[in-house]
């Protein structure tokens, strides 16, 4: 009986992992492939930003 409480508690640590990356996930596609597709929508919308949004400090010249 004193192994029972162990039991428990690694059960309790192994629900808490999250999703391995090739389980399925949103859309038909892997977890992985999910995050690598969002990382790469992030990257194109940082790169496609408007210029009105881009802040630039004027140069000054002494």
């Amino acid at each position: 009986m004193g192994r029972q409480p162990w039991v428990y508690i690694i059960s309790l640590a192994l629900a808490a992992c999250g999703p391995a990356p090739n389980d399925p996930g949103p859309g038909g596609v892997t977890v992985g492939e999910a995050k690598a597709l969002d990382e790469a929508a992030e990257m194109l919308d940082e790169r496609n930003a408007p210029l009105a949004d881009v802040v630039e400090e004027p140069t000054t010249k002494e």
